[in-house]
């Protein structure tokens, strides 16, 4: 995380360049708020006036009094009303900017932020963050805006009425700058650790929630509940700190305005005797000093509100500060007519710079070979794939698609020729349609309806509900595993693209399935250059080549019978396997 995020300084000037995107707006909260509070700011000195004026005589005077007051009420809080509405447009536009720039930076972000940060976590950013920030915004924007203004009017008018009573508020009232400052310094510090525990027990909840059969086939509920229990009492202690100095603000500073309010008084009545103030400056003068002290209580109780903002704008920054993937060069050019030559020149790569996974790796592959990958758990197999897709970047060396490096096209056309059907599938909310058309938006309900009778998905499908028009929920929970597992098939058929990875695709369905698949497979696959990731070897006979992998490196390559001969470890592998399925 770089060090800009962490600086409150820089986090709120960066906070700010989203709210000046609503310039228009904030010049109306300005112009609202002058105004409105000007008008209130004059009624008091028109109510000691009016004050002054009650005497015998005065009553058509005091009338007109009391009618300029009134305006001057009533305008002002029509004004009032008008600054609330403009600064609560201002904070939504800029939560819906924040939030548009983080969903579009979380495009941008390589594979390896996600592996490194639990979903729950991310989803926290996107909605308790962003509400904290919304909320902050809208009680600060009037509040600030409104307070400075309302501040340096009451001072005003109350240094032309009486400067040496105006000196006994303004001395007093500012302590509670004093008092605010040193319980906020407390107070940001825990809104920052309740952000964080927040965002680890939305993690632990959603890790939780979605593995339920996962926890209840270990028995492991009672584990559950008390991991949950564990991060939802460290967020309670957090919070408990964090709101108790956010509780301790108001009554403090309040109790410094009352001393104020009362000083004021005092030094009001000897300024009465002394025949420098009337008692209608008196009364006008005890309503400055409370709307002069009225921003200072309200800037502090909200204090803890915009902190917690803070808090959760420095963990959005923090999201936006990410190194993105590596960017295209601006001459990237686009494949098209791929023939489907793949090639690895001395590749090197490793998750963890100081354990090596794949060391100087080289690969020839010619268009329309069948290249199935096998070798035990932790052998590399998957990050071949990884690599291949620009998911991950190499260490060193290159890979080449029809002889142009894949780092020298865009991301977009190189993965366009890819189709992939991996064994964790996935599904999005929508119709049964929408979800095999995910590829090809255009493709008609009859080329749908095709790939799905070619995966052989079209049986159950006609038995939903609703057919192909069926709602999934999230992730395909209403559908079993074989049949989401036959959707992203049909899905992966309906693209027909020039190659295709397929990585344990019929793992989830019976064996009668599997046969027709395969035999669908193959015709799919005619002509087209295709990875297969296997742990079953008895899938991958008719393999054009077989590539047996350990620790990141070929140990041994051919076909599945000169690989056999050779009674080497890919037929330790296989017999391991065959013996296992006799058993």
């Amino acid at each position: 995380m770089k060090k800009a995020s962490d600086s409150s300084s820089k986090t709120f000037f960066r906070l700010m360049k989203y709210v000046g995107k609503a310039r228009y707006l904030m010049l109306g909260v300005l112009l609202f708020a002058l105004v409105g509070n000007t008008l209130l700011m004059i009624a008091p000195r028109l109510v000691g006036e009016a004050i002054d004026l009650i005497l015998p005589g005065h009553a058509g005077s005091l009338l007109v009094m009391l009618g300029w007051i009134a305006l001057c009420y009533i305008g002002g809080s029509l004004l009032t009303w008008l600054t609330s509405i403009c600064a609560n447009l201002v904070a939504n536009r800029t939560v819906r900017e924040l939030r548009n720039d983080l969903f579009q930076k979380l495009g941008k972000l390589p594979i390896p932020y996600f592996d490194a940060h639990s979903r729950g976590d991310i989803l926290s950013r996107f909605s308790n963050d962003i509400d904290a920030i919304s909320d902050g915004l809208n009680q600060g924007i009037v509040q600030l805006v409104s307070g400075v203004i309302t501040v340096l009017l009451s001072l005003g008018f109350m240094l032309a009425m009486n400067p040496m009573v105006a000196l006994v508020a303004v001395l007093v009232t500012p302590l509670c700058f004093v008092v605010g400052y040193f319980i906020t310094r407390y107070g940001s510090r825990r809104f920052r650790e309740q952000s964080q525990a927040l965002g680890r027990l939305n993690g632990c909840a959603e890790e939780l929630i979605s593995g339920q059969h996962t926890v209840k086939a270990f028995g492991y509920e009672e584990q559950a509940v008390d991991r949950f229990r564990r991060i939802n009492a460290e967020l309670y202690e957090c919070g408990y700190r964090a709101q108790f100095a956010s509780a301790l603000v108001n009554p403090s500073t309040r109790f410094v305005n009352n001393v104020a309010y009362v000083l004021v008084g005092v030094f009001g009545i000897l300024a009465v005797l002394q025949n420098t103030l009337t008692v209608g400056g008196v009364a006008s003068f005890l309503t400055y000093t409370a709307q002069y002290s009225k921003p200072f209580n309200d800037i502090t109780a909200i204090t803890m509100q915009l902190q917690q903002a803070m808090a959760s704008a420095r963990r959005i920054f923090a999201v936006m500060d990410e190194e993105e993937m590596t960017p295209e060069p601006q001459n990237a050019r686009t494949l098209n007519e791929v023939q489907g030559k793949v090639a690895f020149e001395q590749v090197s790569f490793s998750y963890v710079p100081q354990r090596p996974l794949i060391r100087d790796f080289s690969l020839e592959v010619s268009p329309g070979t069948t290249v199935a990958i096998v070798g035990p758990t932790g052998a590399g197999k998957t990050t071949l794939v990884n690599l291949l897709m620009r998911f991950y970047e190499t260490d060193r060396g290159q890979i080449t698609v029809d002889d142009s490096p894949i780092t020298d096209v865009t991301r977009d056309s190189l993965r366009r020729c890819f189709g992939m059907v991996l064994q964790d599938t996935w599904l999005f909310s929508g119709t049964v349609r929408d979800n095999i058309a995910y590829g090809r938006e255009d493709a008609t309900d009859e080329e749908v309806e095709a790939a799905a009778r070619s995966a052989h998905a079209h049986g159950f499908i006609r038995r939903l509900p609703e057919g192909y028009q069926t709602q999934l929920s999230e992730d395909g929970g209403n559908l079993s595993q074989g049949q989401r597992q036959l959707l992203t098939i049909a899905r992966a058929m309906l693209l027909n693209p020039p190659m295709l990875i397929l990585d344990e695709a019929t793992s989830s369905v019976d064996v009668l399935t599997e046969l027709k698949i395969q035999r669908a497979f193959r015709k799919m696959m005619s002509g087209k250059t295709t990875f297969i990731i296997a742990h079953r070897l008895s899938t991958i006979r008719d393999a054009d080549r077989i590539l047996v992998l350990d620790q990141g490196n070929v140990v041994e390559q051919g076909t599945h019978e000169e690989l056999l001969e050779r009674n080497g470890f890919y037929s330790r592998l296989y017999h391991s396997q065959f013996e296992k399925s006799l058993s």
